[in-house]
């Protein structure tokens, strides 16, 4: 089987790597990550302009009609510059589940901003102490009158300092429904930081927030595949980015070793090094495998059982990869490698964060085994 992008998606992840190169060097990534918002509205601008935020959503919506594996290009070149927009939750997460959920009202009215870059929007499902969770412990909805009101609370929520909607995951009766808000709604706190890779995220609050009917996403207590569908996909995406991100540990690992001298010759030369450099290699083709297996099966409209057990088996291996990655790099940098003067802990740190979002190794060893 052939799995090389096509001339289409090759010329994108081209057009944008030299965008990243010119716009997003590690200099300029630094003042992005000490500016107030924490994030480079010229960036996300130009990922708009590029069709980025298109790309995985619906032609008659105005998107391109693309997949996971239409993206993975995107987020492989995001995951080299470790982009701290949070691209992946607006397209991946919260547009595409918000076309595929809601109504052709709720489309026109929200899905045009997010395209064209005016509006972004985040999803909002995680739980305190519930870890991975999808089915909604504490958040809950209940109707009153024609509309909803809801309590509860999130936490985790990557982009939402910046976003001008949330969808928010709630349990109705005995089912689980989405909602779209706005943030700055009364009734709605919002505690924003910092992830470790530099994301924006927020802890959110839900303290009788009144939503009108319009604000639920289909019907009432059916969104929980939906809803499962949509982290899987985003799974698949950030596998990809994760790529990205060990692609570049690579090569500026192995650009270090043929500097740096000992003995008066490059370090590379030593034998126990390039074996050390082979495994790095290794272990990034093999979760490279994965994440094109989970990317098409996500795409593929299997059952959702044999798209669980792609996606778990690729997060996994990503997992893995990234940890032995990352830490042979930073290992064979010396103790330079964990300076904030080098890119390279920075990326340490983004496959860190990556390692555990959308559920650890653990969590989808766990999946997996009960998938039979």
């Amino acid at each position: 089987m052939n799995f090389e992008y096509s001339d289409e998606q090759q010329q994108l992840a081209d057009s944008l790597r030299k965008y990243l190169a010119q716009a997003y060097g590690f200099e300029q990534r630094k003042a992005i990550l000490q500016s107030a918002a924490g994030s480079s509205a010229q960036a996300w601008a130009t990922f708009a302009e590029m069709g980025l935020t298109a790309i995985a959503l619906p032609e008659a919506d105005g998107g391109f009609g693309g997949g996971a594996v239409e993206l993975m290009p995107v987020m492989e070149a995001c995951g080299e510059a470790l982009v701290v927009e949070p691209l992946l939750d607006h397209v991946g997460l919260a547009a595409r589940l918000l076309a595929r959920a809601g109504s052709e009202a709720q489309r026109a009215a929200l899905l045009p901003a997010a395209i064209d870059g005016s509006s972004v929007l985040t999803l909002a499902y995680l739980e305190p102490g519930q870890r991975y969770e999808l089915v909604p412990q504490t958040t809950t909805a209940r109707a009153e009158g024609s509309g909803w009101v809801l309590n509860g609370a999130k936490c985790v929520v990557v982009g939402a300092p910046l976003a001008a909607r949330l969808l928010v995951s709630a349990r109705t009766g005995d089912g689980v429904s989405l909602f779209v808000i706005d943030p700055r709604a009364a009734g709605v706190t919002l505690n924003p930081y910092r992830t470790v890779d530099g994301q924006r995220a927020a802890d959110l609050r839900f303290a009788g927030v009144r939503l009108g009917a319009d604000a639920l996403l289909g019907r009432a207590g059916e969104a929980l595949p939906l809803l499962d569908e949509a982290v899987d996909f985003a799974t698949a995406l950030q596998c990809a980015d994760a790529i990205g991100a060990m692609q570049y540990a690579n090569e500026t690992t192995l650009d270090y070793l043929k500097t740096r001298k000992q003995f008066g010759v490059p370090i590379a030369s030593f034998q126990a090094l390039q074996h050390r450099m082979v495994e790095m290699f290794i272990h990034t083709e093999q979760a490279r495998s994965m994440a094109i297996l989970a990317a098409s099966k996500v795409d593929a409209g299997v059952p959702a059982a044999e798209r669980q057990r792609a996606v778990s088996g690729a997060k996994i291996k990503i997992a893995d990869a990234a940890r032995h990655v990352s830490q042979e790099a930073v290992q064979l940098h010396g103790g330079m490698g964990m300076t904030e003067e080098l890119k390279i802990s920075h990326t340490f740190r983004r496959l860190t964060t990556i390692g555990q979002r959308f559920g650890d190794a653990d969590h989808h060893l766990q999946r997996y085994a009960g998938l039979g």
